[in-house]
């Protein structure tokens, strides 16, 4: 998936634990300017970085997965948790998908424009 708008704010590292680290940051996505969005994306682990080069107000492209969670609390409860993941940042607003990530990179499969959009299941 692919967003552009502008950087609201860009937060520190967290070190949630030994092995893990998140970075979050959000954009002003103004599809209609009448009613602006404001998305929270988050950087994990080495891709942390990929922000330090934009500031608050950069227009900038963010190419991003959705995740989605389960999680059963000790009572019980089954609590669902979605964030967007955050896995290519780039400075040029109006790049896009076209060009298909490299091999080290997100795979096409991953795409939403690859295929006819029909979900496998």
């Amino acid at each position: 998936m692919n967003v552009s708008g502008k950087i609201v704010e860009i937060f520190d590292t967290q070190q949630i634990n030994e092995t893990f680290k998140k970075r979050e940051f959000v954009i002003e996505f103004a599809d209609n300017p009448k009613y602006p969005e404001f998305i929270k994306f988050e950087l994990v682990q080495d891709k942390c970085s990929q922000i330090d080069d934009y500031s608050t107000g950069d227009e900038i492209n963010v190419e991003f997965n959705l995740r989605g969670r389960k999680w059963t609390d000790p009572q019980g409860q089954t609590k669902y948790f979605n964030s967007l993941q955050a896995w290519k940042i780039g400075g040029d607003p109006q790049s896009t998908p076209e060009n298909p990530p490299s091999s080290t990179e997100e795979p096409d499969w991953l795409s939403a424009e690859s295929g006819d959009g029909d979900l496998p299941f």
